[in-house]
């Protein structure tokens, strides 16, 4: 009965955490000069804290090959949407858009992508 009791607790808790669900990119922009970008992400996650939060946005290009990782360093709970920059970004010449994917402390990457052209 006690090890039952203990495995309801752990479901119960992990299903708290999990209420939060994947990060989202809700939108996207670059600034290029030649073969450095600095980007422009706006996410949306509902943190929960520590344990789950968005924790980085990554530029990925076509060939899947991620080229930039946005690190963000604590949960943004009072601050959603929230956007953040990454100047510096170097680009291979031969890629023309790129895609931008958020990952939270949880689930990992799964939430909503962005396209973003940078030949414009």
């Amino acid at each position: 009965m006690r090890g039952l009791s203990l495995g309801l607790l752990v479901l119960v808790s992990t299903g708290g955490t999990a209420l939060a669900g994947t990060a989202d990119v809700l939108s996207a922009s670059a600034d290029c000069t030649e073969s450095v970008c600095r980007f422009v992400v706006t996410v949306r996650h509902d943190d929960e804290g520590w344990k789950h939060y968005a924790n980085a946005w990554e530029i990925v290009a076509p060939d899947g090959s991620v080229l930039a990782t946005r690190v963000l360093r604590h949960p943004h709970v009072g601050e959603q949407p929230f956007t953040r920059a990454l100047p510096g970004v170097q680009v291979p010449a031969d890629v023309t858009s790129v895609r931008i994917r958020a990952r939270d402390s949880v689930h990992a990457f799964g939430g909503r992508e962005v396209a973003v052209s940078l030949s414009d």
